[in-house]
């Protein structure tokens, strides 16, 4: 089938955090994975949010929209909960963190609107800001480049043909780069969803909740779960377990993000035990639920720091 992976969507499943204030950068640096405080105004960051033991709470697209005010794109299933968590560690801290969703818009673009829109595509996690709107470039999917739109509400939605958001859906999956959602909070350190080698994990920053364990993680070669794309004939769901014949009674993965696929069935990227990839077919749901077909993913993984 030809895919006609080009246009724009409008994406309600994410939300926006707003950090203001003299201390916003600074705050947001001390609690994420990513640095913030050698962030520019032409870049965005993939970060996370952790808890002590180094476990995954939530998922951002962060970036400046000015040296005071930070906007943290997140699954909007996650926001609330994530924003109580986060203001508990602000403090004395001049920043101020809010719940902008209903104040911002947010797009997807992919393919030719890019260019339309932002003049060209640049490389994944370059960022513009046009008046009131900012463009956020994506790592591509399906042979495309893809981006984040945002702007106020009420500024006229970008122009361009429509695109589905279940195809966009399609296309976060392709990337092979991971939103966590409700069902997968403290599932996870960020190299279960390798975000290590996805530019989501700085090594070089300082201190910041779970950072030992993720530090021990990489340095001691203790990564014994990663992500990867797979496919299967039957729907698939976030947080569904996933089984190999090697140990039938454990599950030895969970399927992390899913999307019906163009050419029919579902893709997911899915977190696995390394050995279990080679230890005969793995099924999703129960030992002899729907056969899953494992993929290529579109990067590398990064193995040594």
């Amino acid at each position: 089938m030809t895919l006609n992976f080009q246009g724009v969507a409008p994406l309600n499943h994410l939300g926006v955090i707003r950090a203001e204030g003299e201390d916003a950068v600074k705050f947001l640096h001390g609690q994420l994975t990513h640095d913030f405080a050698l962030l520019g105004l032409d870049h965005a960051r993939l970060t996370a949010f952790l808890s002590a033991k180094g476990r995954m709470q939530a998922s951002f697209i962060g970036f400046k929209r000015s040296p005071t005010e930070v906007w943290l794109v997140c699954s909007r299933d996650l926001l609330a909960p994530t924003l109580k968590r986060l203001s508990m560690f602000v403090m004395r801290a001049k920043c101020k963190l809010s719940d902008a969703t209903a104040d911002i818009q947010v797009f997807g673009l992919a393919g030719n609107a890019i260019e339309t829109i932002a003049g060209s595509a640049y490389p994944a996690w370059s960022k513009a800001d046009f008046d009131a709107k900012t463009v956020v470039h994506l790592p591509p999917a399906a042979g495309q480049p893809r981006a984040l739109w945002l702007a106020p509400v009420g500024e006229p939605a970008p122009a361009g043909p429509a695109l589905d958001p279940a195809l966009w859906a399609w296309g976060e999956v392709q990337s092979g780069v991971a939103t966590l959602t409700a069902p997968l909070v403290d599932a996870f350190v960020p190299q279960m969803l390798n975000y290590e080698s996805v530019d989501g994990v700085s090594f070089k920053k300082g201190c910041y909740p779970g950072q030992e364990v993720v530090a021990r993680s990489q340095f001691r070669g203790a990564i014994k779960r990663r992500a990867y794309i797979a496919h299967a004939d039957a729907e698939l769901a976030p947080g569904a377990d996933v089984f190999s014949p090697a140990d039938p009674e454990q599950p030895c993965g969970t399927v992390v993000q899913a999307a019906a696929a163009p050419a029919g069935g579902w893709d997911a990227i899915v977190s696995l035990q390394i050995a279990a990839t080679g230890q005969g077919p793995l099924h999703v749901g129960s030992p002899t639920g729907p056969q899953l077909t494992l993929g290529t993913l579109p990067y590398a993984l990064l193995e040594d720091i």
